[in-house]
């Protein structure tokens, strides 16, 4: 979803399919062992032995386990800004369907790879907040789009404004959801906190603020 002449390239890139599919299996292993293990016990070593090629096939894509992180990073986060997409752009028509959509894609999106998510985000070494900051504003945007045909049904003095508060407050509490030791359990848990998100964000945008009241007060 990135603008590829704006992404600095992780690592050596593939250019034939055999090469892209060894790829893909090496960060796939990479990935589950990060998970398994946790990033820092992660090794180049282990890496090659899940993934079924030499250490030698490894380092001639990546020059360390760093750049094996950051290419890790890169994956996730592209992944997230891709199902956000998928999500939204199926949503029910309405300002309520393009909440709910935004709210359960985001829920669902933190929570595939378990706490590895959380785990690429306090990396030492890696460089995320970039990226990171980088997808916040991609998902942003695909919001904003998927909701301007229902702005004017915001009852908040600045549409906009109010908006981009309610989509930072569902964001905030998905990614707290994904790294708190007391996360909902079960998938009709996380559907109805997901539910309950959106709820939030749509009384937020549909209730007139406390000042707007005021400014419209009889003298």
């Amino acid at each position: 979803m990135t603008d590829e002449h704006d992404r600095p390239a992780p690592y050596r890139e593939p250019r034939q399919a055999r090469s892209a599919a060894t790829l893909a299996r090496v960060l796939q292993a990479a990935e589950d062992l990060a998970s398994s293990v946790g990033i820092e016990d992660m090794t180049i070593t282990g890496v090659a032995e899940r993934a079924g090629v030499s250490v030698g096939t490894i380092y001639r894509r990546f020059e360390d386990k760093e750049q094996l992180v950051n290419a890790l990073t890169e994956r996730m986060l592209d992944r997230r800004e891709e199902y956000v997409a998928e999500r939204l752009s199926s949503a029910e028509p309405s300002l309520s369907g393009v909440m709910d959509a935004y709210a359960h894609a985001l829920l669902e999106s933190f929570e595939d790879g378990g706490n590895f998510f959380p785990q690429l985000l306090r990396a030492r070494g890696t460089k995320p907040p970039d990226r990171g900051l980088r997808t916040i504003t991609v998902i942003h945007r695909l919001l904003l789009d998927a909701a301007a045909p229902y702005m004017d049904q915001i009852r908040r003095a600045d549409p906009a404004s109010a908006l981009d508060t309610a989509a930072r407050a569902v964001l905030g509490a998905c990614f707290h959801n994904s790294v708190r030791p007391d996360a909902p359990a079960g998938e009709a848990a996380k559907r109805r906190y997901a539910d309950e998100l959106s709820d939030m964000a749509l009384a937020y945008l549909l209730t007139p603020g406390r000042r707007d009241t005021t400014d419209a007060a009889p003298a």
